[in-house]
């Protein structure tokens, strides 16, 4: 009897163990989820995935172009991807687009801030909630993203535009620089790296303003401040603008017969080709818009799908073939273009 009984209890023992998981096999793990509860994006069809561009000002060629790199991501791969941006490019409203996408709970969120400092904590918060975020000239903020693209190192871009100034003043004389915004931080570095290349190969070339004159990427805000430049300062001989709107003082200096003045600036051929044929603008310094925006879609999905970024990888466009990775996680190409006078028939965009 007490054998029978032993038996029984060792069977009631077993029982309880396998009820409770004690059994050598594992229970089986459960599927893998996103911030929102739903399936990881990294199992999902293309069809299925949304990466959203937040560039910096709604309506500027610039931006038109890096909108058709991103729709033509979209129509490669299937992937859902589109740009909006601010109207004015306010840096509130872009902050505020972010924030929607996050509610959304979009797969990949990129962007080109207008004010590093404000995006930074939202971006922070995307990546909080499982989204991947990639940036666009935004090397300051690394912390705040999975990777950031940049078409060049900065500062390399800066010399260039201290370079082609120089040649066209001639070495010497007074200049006035723009920039779209003070937190515009590749604005800043370029424009710093210009200045300091200056100041120690030129040094009978001065700046008229211990900081750049701002014009929020605007063509019509760019015109205004050009004129005020030109009638405080009669004896100018030169401007650079690291925004995409030197277009406009190029028609000031249009409207003034003033092509002795010389100017370099950011530029797409759609918006300064013109100027830089007619002599108003001597180099347009740029790389492709579109270009960096279906590689910033390119570097998203990559991340989503759990592959692998790399030093020495080769992404789909021209300029971004056999990338460095700086900084640990900004990957910088090589796609500088610089528009004169003898080159500006060969582009269209």
């Amino acid at each position: 009897m007490k054998k029978i009984i032993s038996i029984v209890i060792m069977m009631c023992l077993v029982a309880s163990l396998a009820a409770c998981g004690g059994g050598s096999q594992p229970a089986p793990a459960p599927a893998q989820q996103d911030a929102s509860g739903g399936s990881s994006a990294a199992a999902k069809d293309n069809s299925d995935i949304t990466i959203v561009m937040v560039a910096k000002h709604e309506g500027i060629s610039w931006f038109d172009d890096m909108r058709i790199g991103v729709d033509e991501f979209a129509a490669d791969t299937g992937v859902n991807a589109y740009q909006i941006a601010p109207e004015g490019g306010d840096p509130a409203k872009q902050v505020q687009m972010v924030e929607d996408l996050i509610a959304q709970g979009v797969d990949a969120i990129l962007v080109v801030p207008n004010d590093t400092k404000s995006m930074a904590p939202v971006l922070q918060k995307a990546r909080d909630a499982g989204i991947v975020v990639i940036g666009h000239e935004a090397p300051d903020i690394l912390d705040s993203l999975d990777w950031d693209l940049e078409a060049f190192p900065n500062e390399e871009h800066g010399i260039r535009f201290g370079q082609y100034l120089a040649e066209a003043m001639g070495g010497e004389g007074k200049f006035a620089s723009f920039v779209g915004m003070l937190t515009m931080t590749p604005h800043m570095i370029w424009w710093q790296s210009a200045i300091d290349y200056l100041a120690e190969n030129y040094p009978d070339m001065e700046c008229i303003t211990p900081e750049p004159i701002e014009d929020r990427n605007d063509n019509k805000l760019a015109y205004d401040r050009a004129l005020e430049v030109l009638r405080a300062h009669p004896d100018i001989k030169g401007f650079t603008d690291s925004a995409a709107s030197g277009a406009g003082i190029a028609q000031a200096l249009m409207d003034r017969g003033r092509s002795d003045i010389a100017l370099v600036s950011t530029a797409v051929p759609s918006m300064s080709g013109a100027y830089i044929r007619d002599g108003y603008m001597d180099a347009g310094l740029c790389w492709r818009p579109a270009d960096a925006g279906y590689v910033s879609c390119e570097i998203a999905l990559k991340v989503i799908r759990g592959e692998p970024i790399e030093a020495g990888m080769d992404f789909s466009k021209d300029g971004y073939k056999n990338v460095r990775i700086m900084e640990g996680n900004m990957i910088v190409g090589d796609a500088p273009l610089v528009l004169t006078k003898d080159n500006i028939d060969q582009y269209t965009f």
